[in-house]
């Protein structure tokens, strides 16, 4: 087909063909009982002969016990190999990974999205590596994001602690479920039957106190609900096997509770062994007086993490000391591998994905993934709707315009960009008004209106009307 008259097609001048960036590189398909291993085939030192006959040159099976993944490393250093790329399936990769990086390999960990994407990609587990180790020795690869070993010892301590909470969280569901069978209805007049009142009267009817009058005197003083309100709430039929699933599930409650507070002191520990950045300068008082969250840490959190990052999160709105922890424990304090914070908003999914072709975008929507900070950025963000702060203007002009979902996603994009330029810059934290957001964003908006009117030949003129 012959171009149209006129038209000019460009030309690129210059452009080389793929080099080889990584002359000594290996690539490495990842399972759960056996690891494909792939070398170029120059690399492989001579006179070795192949265990699989099967297997084409600089290829490698393993398996994926401890001697296995060493022998592995040890034929890695025979090849000469200086850097490894490896896909992230599931937790297999984890052992080896951390092997090769004690060894002193540079190891690259791949969002299997790269390689699913690239053009030609094999089927098999045998091309699979060669095909992963072609395209790092490239330089088409890029690493995932990993903050440093004590950020991720500190990491595993946290999401061990989240998994507790979800687990004690179901066993007070059981709880609530067996009062109601009893038509106990303790749940209608105490807001949270583990608080105070709640697990004072719920141990007394475990121990085996059926009396209504006796076990309401133990409401607590800032109860709303009145002491014959809660006893009018407390007959029931007590039937044994309703009883006996009670106290199992207030046993498996305060097991929970417990490991909670031992695992607390590993967190409280690996924060103590950090290094201390904040060069002795001393902790910004709170702004403002929060209550106490549920699950909130029982050891000063807020002055441990001042240390150890040398800023204050909990200066952001909407970010308290537990969502502070969460956002430092999966990032830790180093952001320089986003050269950008729009790179860092863009792997946290809280940013858009256009698909579009010819300047017209089918599909606009986040990206799906189960970031852990991206979901500890959007609960921040939710508490931000009745907010009296410029967070809070934000978040409710976006949520009259496009709705409460996109408002989340968008108030947190906003609070991420806060926490990436605290951590990589170190300023100070400024917090904006209600009432100067909403004035920057008026003079924002005279000022398109005024351009967009003198674009189409007219005067923007304030209307007087002092008369």
């Amino acid at each position: 087909m012959s171009p149209r008259s006129g038209k000019q097609f460009r030309t690129s001048h210059g452009v080389a063909d793929l080099t080889v960036t990584h002359a000594h590189a290996a690539g490495i398909d990842v399972h759960a009982a056996v690891h494909f291993v792939s070398v170029a085939a120059e690399d492989v030192p001579s006179g070795f002969i192949n265990p699989d006959v099967k297997l084409p040159a600089g290829v490698r099976k393993f398996g994926t016990n401890t001697a296995d993944l060493e022998a592995l490393t040890a034929w890695l250093k025979d090849c000469g190999v200086t850097t490894v790329a490896m896909e992230s399936t599931g937790v297999y990769w984890i052992p080896l990974y951390d092997l090769l990086a004690s060894q002193g390999f540079a190891v690259i960990l791949v969002d299997p999205r790269q390689t699913k994407h690239a053009p030609g990609r094999p089927k098999s587990d045998v091309e699979d590596c060669q095909w992963i180790r072609r395209l790092h020795s490239y330089g088409l690869l890029t690493a995932s994001f990993r903050p440093a070993d004590e950020i991720v010892a500190w990491r595993g301590f946290q999401r061990q602690r989240e998994m507790l909470i979800r687990h004690a969280a179901q066993h007070v569901q059981h709880m609530q479920k067996v009062l109601e069978e009893m038509n106990v209805k303790l749940t209608e007049v105490v807001s949270d039957i583990v608080g105070q009142t709640g697990m004072k009267i719920i141990r007394d009817i475990v121990r085996g106190e059926r009396d209504p009058l006796q076990l309401a005197k133990h409401r607590h003083e800032r109860c709303k609900a009145t002491e014959a309100e809660i006893a009018s709430a407390l007959y029931g039929n007590w039937r044994k096997e309703h009883l006996f699933v009670l106290q199992q599930a207030l046993r498996l409650y305060e097991f929970y509770q417990k490991q909670l507070r031992a695992c607390e002191t590993q967190i409280e520990a690996c924060l103590r062994g950090m290094a201390d950045k904040s060069q002795g300068a001393r902790l910004p008082p709170c702004l403002r007086q929060r209550k106490p969250e549920k699950n909130e840490v029982r050891f000063g959190a807020r002055a441990l993490l001042f240390r150890m990052s040398g800023v204050d999160l909990t200066l952001i709105e909407g970010i308290s000391a537990t969502t502070a922890l969460v956002l430092l424990s999966e990032l830790g304090t180093d952001l320089s591998n986003f050269a950008h914070e729009k790179n860092f908003v863009s792997w946290l999914g809280l940013c858009p994905q256009h698909r579009s072709s010819a300047g017209k975008i089918f599909q606009r929507r986040t990206r799906r993934g189960a970031n852990r900070a991206a979901r500890a950025l959007r609960m921040a963000a939710q508490g931000c709707h009745h907010a009296k702060n410029a967070l809070g203007a934000f978040y409710r002009r976006i949520q009259a315009r496009c709705g409460g979902a996109k408002a989340i996603v968008a108030t947190a994009r906003k609070i991420a960009e806060r926490v990436y330029r605290l951590l990589k810059y170190g300023q100070d934290y400024v917090r904006q008004g209600q009432q100067a957001y909403e004035e920057a964003y008026r003079l924002r908006q005279l000022k398109y209106m005024a351009k967009k009117a003198a674009s189409l030949g007219y005067k923007l003129v304030p209307e007087d009307i002092s008369v």
